[in-house]
């Protein structure tokens, strides 16, 4: 049977790694939705930590499945049903790539990082927590990574124990030593801080971390769009994150696991495709990563994302890097011109977010007058309360800089801010 697919999505990204200039023009040209306006002005997007958009090239390739492929995936002996199993599979050795996993079965497809600490804390927790055991996160968390902690502690006795940040944002690294005890089972951080930008010294944590024989999750959803990933140096148990904010479909997430753990955790959930067999009786749960993934996934955008895996690849992690620190550097500079605007977050290694406050402003106030001025941002908590509480203010707002950003509409940005001022003074 020719079960070969009528075409393979097409992008002109590979190219990319060998210029010589980073053309961010060309990359920009990739992204449809950048090039309309909102309110009489070109779009200016700023919030990609909340959602990154989407390259031509993820786009067709949703169009191409539904269009060529669409079928279940792992149960049908039919072509449409053995290619789009095979693609769905493709995805899963991208990630694995991705992130320098040892094999393609350590890497589990979730609906989202959110749902991936939920996997690992009631599937990895429920199993090794007692009554007294202890896990330790960080003051900046994003709430995904705190009220699973929470709910885990509650149903185990667990006592969940918090490492603080100094007034720049950063871990501070001798208070998270000290609270790493013989009962720290857990160790979950950030890689990088949604709310600050903050890069978390892992190479430095973690050590630390196994030293006191704690288990390490790595909450790495805003880190992956940003700079290359390699778990196996990292040395982590488990690593999360999310296709959306690498400019993929929205609703996959990723878990990386070591193998020898997934080997021992009962399933998440209980459905078809996580068995090997069910009788009344008994049922006899499927291999990993499998046995991870019950029901019908989201087949169609787990696919479109190893598209957006192919495209980052293609033009290179430490380019983008490059480009986004070269903002960061520059936009760090306009806003602490404004005499208004304090920025919240000034750790010394950083990713590329700009949150700040106006004095006397509301953060949503601000937020209003940027859309205005065809500018998008995220005004509020960013799901990171503790954090807010940690700077004293209720709010924030945040510019969040992808590899399509330019200093032109840092300029604006900065243009809209001074008139933030102006309204409000």
């Amino acid at each position: 049977m020719d079960v070969t697919a009528p075409m393979q999505p097409a992008t002109s990204a590979p190219t990319r790694a060998a210029d010589r200039v980073y053309d961010v023009e060309r990359i920009r040209a990739d992204f449809p939705v950048l090039h309309q306006q909102i309110n009489g002005h070109p779009l200016v997007y700023l919030d990609n930590a909340a959602t990154a958009q989407k390259p031509q090239c993820v786009i067709d390739e949703l169009v191409r499945y539904y269009t060529s492929d669409n079928a279940n995936i792992h149960r049908g002996v039919h072509a449409l049903s053995i290619r789009a199993t095979e693609a769905y599979e493709r995805s899963r050795r991208a990630a694995q790539r991705f992130i320098g996993a040892a094999e393609p079965e350590e890497i589990i497809f979730t609906r989202s990082t959110t749902e991936g600490v939920n996997l690992v804390a009631q599937s990895y927790g429920r199993t090794v927590l007692r009554e007294g055991d202890e896990i330790l996160i960080s003051t900046f968390e994003h709430h995904s990574n705190i009220v699973p902690w929470q709910m885990l502690c509650e149903q185990t006795g667990a006592r969940l124990k918090v490492a603080p940040i100094n007034d720049a944002g950063e871990l501070m690294i001798d208070a998270f030593e000290r609270l790493l005890t013989e009962r720290t089972r857990i160790v979950s951080l950030a890689h990088v801080s949604n709310a600050l930008g903050t890069i978390n010294p892992l190479a430095t944590l973690i050590p630390l971390a196994r030293a006191a024989g704690a288990t390490v999750v790595v909450d790495g959803a805003q880190a992956a769009p940003h700079t290359k990933i390699d778990v196996c140096k990292l040395d982590c148990d488990f690593y999360l994150l999310s296709s959306h904010k690498m400019y993929g479909p929205t609703g996959v997430g990723v878990v990386y696991g070591r193998r020898s753990l997934l080997e021992r955790m009962p399933p998440y959930q209980g459905g078809g495709e996580m068995i090997k067999s069910v009788a009344f009786e008994k049922t006899v749960y499927n291999d990993v990563p499998h046995k991870f993934e019950a029901g019908t996934p989201n087949i169609a955008d787990v696919v479109a994302f190893r598209s957006a895996v192919v495209y980052l690849e293609g033009i290179g992690m430490d380019r983008i890097s490059a480009h986004e620190h070269e903002l960061l550097g520059y936009g760090t500079r306009l806003l602490s011109e404004i005499p208004a605007v304090r920025l919240v977050g000034t750790a010394s290694n950083k990713a590329a977010v700009l949150s700040f406050v106006v004095d006397g402003v509301h953060a949503h106030d601000v937020g209003t007058v940027l859309d205005g001025e065809g500018i998008a941002v995220r005004t509020g908590h960013h799901c990171a309360q503790p954090v807010m509480d940690r700077f004293g203010v209720p709010a924030t707002a945040r510019a969040s800089l992808g590899l399509y950003n330019t200093k032109e509409e840092l300029d604006a940005l900065a243009g809209a801010i001074r008139k933030v001022v102006e309204v409000f003074g």
